[in-house]
C-alpha cells in the first residue's frame, strides 16, 4: 500500500534546485530540515507553489513558486543578478516521516523572476515549454552562429585572455592591458573570476585600448580578474576579412528583405 493511501498523510513539498555552476540546494516547506539521498533540503515553511498540472498533452507545463526566495541560500541579490537563471528545479513530494518514498511533481527550469511587495515569484518552466519555440530558424543578413561553436568552426585559441579591472565607470570597465585588435571583444563576452560579480557574465558591446563597455553596468561594483571573449558582429564582412570563414557564414546577406515591395524606379 501507498504511503498516500493511509487515513494520515505526512506529505512534504520539496525542492531540489541546481545552478549552472553545480551549487545544489534543498528546500522543503516541512517544519524542519530534511536528508533525502545525502542533501540536506531546509525547512523553508513559507515556500507556496502555485497549482500543478500534470497531463499527457503538450501544453507548456508552468508554475510559480513564491516565498521559497527567502531563504539565506538564495538572496534577492543573487536573483536579481542572474545567478539562478537556467538552474535546474525538481519538485517532489515525499513522506517526512520516510523520505525516500517520493512522487515526481515536475522538473524544469528557473524562468522569469519577479518582485513585488518585497515578495520574489520565480516561474518554473516545464520540459514541454521548449515546444513554444521557433521550429526552424528565420532567415537573417546577419550570422546566426556564435563565434566558435559547432556552425562557426572558428578555433577559439588564443581568442580569450583574463585580465584585471582596474576601474568601473558605469557599463565602462578599465582593464590593466589593451586589447589586440580595434573591437575585438565587442560582442563577446566577459566572465568575472573575482570579487562580488564571481560566477557571472556579461555581453560586450565595445572594447577600445584597455576599455571595454558592457551592455549593462556590473550587478555589482565590484573589481576583479576577468576572462575576455573575442566577439564578432555577424556580419559578412567581418566573417570573410577578419576570420576568413566565410565558408561557414550562417546568413543570408543577398536575400532580398520585406523592404523590396517598397521599392520602384525613382524611389
Amino acid at each position: 500500500m501507498s504511503w498516500l493511501d493511509g487515513e494520515v498523510t505526512t506529505v512534504a513539498l520539496c525542492w531540489r534546485i541546481e545552478r549552472r555552476d553545480g551549487v545544489t540546494i534543498g528546500l522543503t516547506a516541512h517544519d524542519r530540515d530534511l536528508v533525502i539521498e545525502g542533501l540536506v533540503y531546509r525547512a523553508a515553511p513559507g515556500m507556496t507553489p502555485s497549482a500543478i498540472t500534470r497531463s499527457a498533452a503538450l501544453d507548456a507545463d508552468s508554475m510559480d513558486v513564491t516565498g521559497a526566495l527567502s531563504s539565506a541560500a538564495i538572496s534577492e541579490a543573487d536573483l536579481l543578478a542572474g545567478r539562478w537563471d537556467g538552474a535546474r528545479v525538481e519538485v517532489f513530494a515525499t513522506d517526512w516521516t520516510m523520505p525516500t518514498a517520493r512522487v515526481a511533481l515536475g522538473e524544469g527550469v528557473i524562468g522569469a523572476v519577479e518582485t513585488a511587495e518585497g515578495m520574489l515569484t520565480a516561474e518554473l518552466k516545464g520540459v514541454a515549454a521548449a515546444l513554444e519555440g521557433a521550429v526552424v530558424e528565420e532567415t537573417s543578413p546577419e550570422c546566426r552562429a556564435e563565434l566558435g561553436d559547432k556552425r562557426c568552426r572558428v578555433a577559439m585559441a588564443g581568442r580569450r585572455r583574463f585580465a584585471v579591472v582596474t576601474a568601473i565607470e558605469g557599463a565602462a570597465l578599465t582593464l590593466d592591458s589593451e586589447e589586440s585588435s580595434a573591437n575585438c571583444y565587442g560582442g563577446g563576452r566577459l566572465r568575472w573570476f573575482g570579487g562580488a560579480n564571481a560566477g557571472l557574465e556579461d555581453a560586450i558591446a565595445h572594447s577600445e585600448g584597455a576599455t571595454v563597455t558592457l551592455r549593462r553596468p556590473p550587478r555589482f561594483e565590484s573589481m576583479g580578474r576577468v576572462e575576455l571573449i573575442e566577439g564578432c558582429d555577424k556580419s559578412l564582412a567581418t566573417c570573410m576579412g577578419r576570420f576568413g570563414n566565410v565558408l561557414n557564414f550562417r546568413g543570408e546577406p543577398y536575400l532580398p528583405g520585406t523592404d523590396l515591395l517598397t521599392r520602384y524606379p525613382g524611389g
